[in-house]
């Protein structure tokens, strides 16, 4: 697999080189799914290979998302600007949490560059210390997060915020919401599975979320504010992921990406929808038969630290 990797990695690295990917980026910097640009430097960099991306796309994609998109995240419709498409021109959370950590990779000073991504996180955390990409979730008597949604901007600011009162703050909040929910259980449902897919790992995720996404992020909040995790909302996540192991390897469970649909990007085409496409990078990383080093190494890694932040067991 080795040799067909490379070979995947550097055709993938080509397109991003290419003229083409440049047009795309000016075009739209997110859209289509799965085989544009965005994606595919997603990808490279979920494999550990964000070296590979080319810088002067790196700047590129940075710069396209600082020009095609709002730097707020509207609420109702009559608050998009006149002539701006409120699909297209307002980044989601998750895209924008996942694009600004692949910037970063980089080596692009990605807060620095969109200085309105920080404001961003900080102003659209609800009260339940989780975040929307569905705007109208705001407006409601009771204003829930999404999962989904939040977990990519808390990476980011964990990984790439300078240490504030208010960074913290939101951190916290955002940790308590992944306790609360013991990963993936819904609190309005008492306790039910919010998607029990969420407890077979992915891979890739793009800004698709699983148990052991959601425990890399803990971990990481519990080392740098000094905390501990109670056993009671991390246990079963990770009894989860014990138990998948084959061989003490993990194979990724899923494939989130399968199904999907994309938007057709073309001049007069409006709202028109496809099949969402693949690449063979994607196709030969993301194999559910077959062993992940890659969701191997991530969780030899989290369940060390895991193990070290959790609470002993009472009694």
């Amino acid at each position: 697999m080795k040799d067909e990797l490379e070979v995947a990695v550097q055709d993938t690295v080509e397109a991003l080189r290419s003229s083409a990917s440049r047009a795309a980026l000016l075009l739209d910097p997110y859209w289509p799914k799965w085989d544009g640009p965005w994606w595919r430097a997603t990808l490279l960099w979920e494999l550990g290979r964000a070296d590979a991306i080319p810088r002067d796309f790196a700047d590129a994609l940075c710069a396209a998302v600082d020009r095609h998109y709002l730097h707020d995240f509207p609420l109702r419709l009559e608050d998009v600007p006149p002539g701006r498409d409120p699909i297209r021109d307002v980044m989601c959370h998750c895209g924008l949490g996942t694009a600004v950590q692949v910037l970063a990779a980089c080596g692009v000073d990605a807060l620095a560059r969109l200085p309105w991504v920080l404001p961003w996180c900080l102003r659209y955390q609800l009260p339940d210390g989780g975040l929307n990409c569905d705007e109208a979730a705001y407006t409601r008597p009771t204003p829930r997060g999404s999962v989904v949604s939040t977990l990519p901007l808390l990476e980011a600011v964990l990984r790439l915020a300078p240490r504030s009162p208010e960074v913290d703050a939101f951190l916290d909040r955002g940790a308590e919401y992944l306790l609360a929910r013991r990963l993936w259980r819904s609190v309005s449902r008492g306790g039910a599975p919010i998607h029990e897919g969420w407890l077979r790992p992915s891979f890739p995720r793009f800004y698709h979320y699983d148990v052991l996404r959601g425990l890399r992020f803990l971990v990481g909040w519990a080392e740098a504010r000094g905390r501990r995790l109670p056993e009671a909302a991390v246990g079963e996540a990770r009894d989860a992921l014990d138990a998948a192991r084959d061989g003490g390897q993990l194979r990724p469970g899923r494939r989130p990406c399968d199904g999907a649909r994309t938007r057709v990007l073309a001049p007069g085409v409006q709202d028109a929808w496809e099949p969402a496409a693949s690449f063979p990078l994607l196709d030969l990383v993301s194999r559910t038969d077959v062993p992940s080093p890659w969701l191997t190494r991530e969780w030899d890694d989290v369940r060390a630290r895991l193990a070290r932040v959790v609470e002993a067991p009472r009694g």
